[in-house]
């Protein structure tokens, strides 16, 4: 009899061990590695500005973007983000795209998740309506929602403000 109160308490254990180890054995998150990651995205907005490449900048949006700005909540499918890009990318020079400080990166607890908070100064060169070269400056800044498909950030959402520079 004692032999089986035994047994029966080790299997109790056991199954409770396991089950705790298993709830608890969830993958570890490199937050600094991951952190990177989100770096690298957010300097590679940059080239693809300068180097107008408005596909590569619509690859980091995922399926479910959402766009805040200008009082306006969009979802734009990926051919007219392509589209609106190119159009805006073809008709200005990039002078600066440069941040006035470093983004702030924060992550959810279980690293599926992370937002940036970017604080940006951009300046173009254009034609106005009457085909003269002209100059102009705006500060930006936005939050960027990220989320991780399979082992793979991509943007979920933007908020974007902005306001001219007057020089």
């Amino acid at each position: 009899m004692k032999a089986k109160t035994v047994l029966k308490l080790f299997s109790i254990f056991a199954l409770v061990a396991f089950t705790f180890a298993s709830c608890h054995d969830q993958k570890k998150v490199d937050f600094e590695s991951e952190k990177e990651e989100i770096l690298k995205l957010h300097n590679a907005q940059r080239d693809y500005h300068f180097n107008k490449d408005s596909i590569a900048f619509a690859n980091q949006l995922s399926k479910n973007f959402i766009s805040v700005t200008r009082g306006e909540i969009s979802s734009p499918k990926k051919d007219e983000t392509i589209s609106r890009y190119h159009g805006y990318f073809s008709s200005v020079e990039f002078l600066k795209w440069d941040d006035v400080s470093d983004p702030i990166i924060k992550f959810s607890d279980d690293g599926s998740m992370a937002y940036t908070i970017v604080d940006k100064i951009v300046a173009v060169s254009h034609k106005d309506e009457n085909g003269n070269p002209t100059e102009g400056q705006t500060h930006f800044a936005w939050t960027a929602i990220y989320k991780k498909y399979g082992d793979q950030w991509k943007i979920d959402c933007v908020t974007s403000t902005n306001k001219p520079i007057e020089e």
